[in-house]
């Protein structure tokens, strides 16, 4: 079956206007390409996959290092917010942009919500 990407591409809008302090979201594949997103203007969808696949790479190799285990989420905390890269399917990671303004435990849930909605999207 192939992959309803207007569907997915709805989901992802809505989760970005419905989630207080998100700014833009992107699914994208752990390869480093993009599926569909919605992200702030300015940030280009290709860059934006290929950065966070990059990161979710090196996160792998410290966690085998560190003897942590495969990587299953990382959060990059900068002075204009966060950038939170999670793992959706073995195939996908879900990116998610929100201010500093947001509240962490409130969006962790959110991002495990719309995970389960995109993983049933995706089989």
């Amino acid at each position: 079956m192939a992959i309803d990407t207007h569907q997915l591409n709805d989901l992802i809008q809505s989760f970005v206007t419905d989630t207080l302090h998100v700014q833009g979201a992107a699914l994208v594949t752990a390869e480093g390409l993009p599926i569909v997103s919605t992200l702030p203007p300015g940030l280009e969808e290709s860059r934006a996959a290929a950065m966070a696949a990059a990161v979710v790479g090196i996160g792998d190799r410290i966690g085998e290092e560190l003897q942590r285990g495969a990587t299953q989420h990382i959060l990059l905390e900068g002075a204009q917010g966060y950038s939170i890269l999670t793992f959706c399917t073995t195939e996908t990671l879900f990116l998610v942009l929100a201010s500093s303004e947001v509240k962490q435990g409130v969006l962790t849930l959110e991002i495990q919500r719309m995970i389960a909605r995109i993983a049933q999207l995706l089989e």
